[in-house]
């Protein structure tokens, strides 16, 4: 995939934080940016198919621990069936 240059206004104070990490972690400060734009890009997808999230009804108020045991199940179940 090719990339395109566009300019961006951005908040200064935004900037200089980027411009920190980019010196700290010895990443060029452009990765940020692809990565903000790409992490915005994804969050305008759609999707035309029903998710299959499921519905907790335990007749109480959930716990974390039932509510960690539900996704465990729903990740083996999604594996198993892939596999």
């Amino acid at each position: 995939m090719g990339l395109k240059k566009t300019t961006v206004m951005v908040d200064e104070a935004d900037l200089e934080l980027v411009k920190i990490a980019a010196a700290r972690e010895g990443r060029p400060e452009s990765e940020y940016f692809r990565e903000a734009f790409h992490l915005a890009a994804i969050r305008t997808r759609r999707w035309d198919e029903a998710w299959d999230i499921p519905v907790l009804d335990y007749g109480h108020a959930v716990t974390a621990d039932e509510i960690d045991s539900a996704v465990r199940e729903a990740v083996t179940n999604t594996e198993a069936d892939a596999g």
